[in-house]
């Protein structure tokens, strides 16, 4: 850790701290110190941006498309140790897995992919008050969440997809540029921010709620609407995550024992006693966020559903997903059971999955739908653009602080 973000004692943000040593042992406060724990590579970037100018910028920008030995000169040390670190591949990683990518989630159709996935993440991080009033003092609410809604969509496919985050493409790119948008937001928030009442802004610990939504949380999701996966197909999803968490400059200590849903949860566990309930801005932002996706789905070609019915079987995956108690907390309204199709679409889904990965032939073919998902359409319903201008920029969106 830098001298800036050293971790302190416990902040005031930390929520029964002997209930979770109980539960935990010495791992409860390991976790706590990391309430105050930044990224000390990319804070050390962004530091060193402000010092150098367009010359960083340009040698960094280098550096991630060609990687760091294709630098005729040597950029600045801030920028070199990132670059060193990112090129360190983990002795765990399979490079066919790079090649293949997210296998698991590509295996999921597009549409639950938006509906279930980005929405259930996205709910899971504003669910953190130390997050969503960050987040909340960015700009009108309803714009803000339609924004980071798109952008956060595309940078998830192309972080999924066959190669995205081999050195230089886009999911590998649009990766270290979150975890840069993350260190300018705690540099820029901590002329205000008070640290020893909520812990160091966008720090380790929101950056992990952000990687379980991801996973365990937006698999809940799919869950619900009947699309499972196997325990087999766990491994393979959190082996690939776990890269992902590398990448976005993750401490290792949370991520390298989660190898399941079962692992994930134990650290869910451990981060929900480390947090206050959600707060109006988390239920604003949940809100907003919904709304703003039912918008874009029910303008999407060939869309059979109202905005309305969207924003009720939204609501419905997300309770679900969450359990009663949380949905309450975020707000999220229940649905009447004389209306709630979720049980024919839950039996629908489990035989529609049963086909499709019937041989591999089926599965091939449901992997290729959804590399070939409704991505632009999505974004341009969200965005204020013309569709042909959102096609045109769709792999060049700058992904928005999700984990912020």
């Amino acid at each position: 850790m830098d001298a800036k973000h050293t971790p302190r004692k416990a902040p005031e943000r930390v929520v029964d701290l002997e209930a979770a040593r109980r539960r935990h042992g010495a791992k409860a406060d390991h976790v706590v110190t990391l309430l105050t724990a930044g990224d000390p590579l990319a804070d050390a970037v962004i530091a060193e941006l402000d010092i150098y100018g367009p010359r960083a910028q340009r040698a960094l920008d280098a550096g991630l498309r060609r990687g760091l030995a294709s630098l005729g000169q040597q950029p600045p040390a801030a920028i070199r140790a990132l670059l060193r670190q990112l090129e360190a591949t983990p002795s765990w990683v399979d490079p066919l897995m790079l090649h293949r990518g997210d296998v698991v989630s590509l295996s999921v159709p597009p549409m639950w992919f938006g509906l279930c996935s980005i929405t259930g993440a996205l709910a899971h991080i504003y669910a953190s008050p130390a997050i969503a009033r960050l987040l909340a003092g960015t700009g009108r609410l309803a714009d803000m969440a339609a924004r980071q809604l798109a952008e956060t969509g595309v940078w998830a496919r192309q972080t999924i997809r066959p190669g995205g985050l081999l050195r230089g493409r886009p999911g590998y790119l649009a990766t270290v540029e979150v975890r840069l948008s993350h260190a300018r937001m705690r540099a820029t928030s901590l002329t205000d921010w008070d640290r020893g009442a909520r812990g160091l802004p966008i720090g380790q610990l929101d950056m992990a709620r952000t990687w379980l939504g991801f996973t365990l949380i937006a698999f809940q999701a799919l869950t619900a609407v009947g699309i499972d996966i196997t325990p087999e197909e766990e491994r393979c999803l959190y082996q690939y995550w776990s890269y992902v968490a590398h990448l976005l400059g993750l401490d290792e200590s949370l991520h390298k024992d989660v190898a399941d849903h079962a692992g994930a949860r134990r650290l869910q566990d451990l981060l929900d006693g480390k947090a206050a309930a959600p707060d109006e801005n988390s239920r604003a932002l949940t809100a907003a966020m919904v709304d703003a996706q039912a918008r874009a789905m029910a303008g999407a070609p060939g869309a059979v559903l109202s905005e309305e019915q969207l924003r009720h079987l939204i609501h419905s995956v997300l309770r679900r997903a969450f359990g009663e108690e949380w949905a309450d907390r975020l707000g999220i309204p229940g649905v009447p059971a004389a209306t709630d199709l979720m049980p024919l679409i839950s039996h629908l889904n489990r035989q529609a999955q049963y086909w499709q990965t019937y041989s591999p032939a089926s599965a091939h073919e449901a992997r290729r739908r959804a590399l070939e998902g409704p991505a632009t359409e999505l974004q341009a319903a969200v965005l204020p653009c013309d569709p042909s201008s959102c096609r045109r920029n769709a792999g060049a969106v700058r992904p928005s602080a999700w984990a912020a």
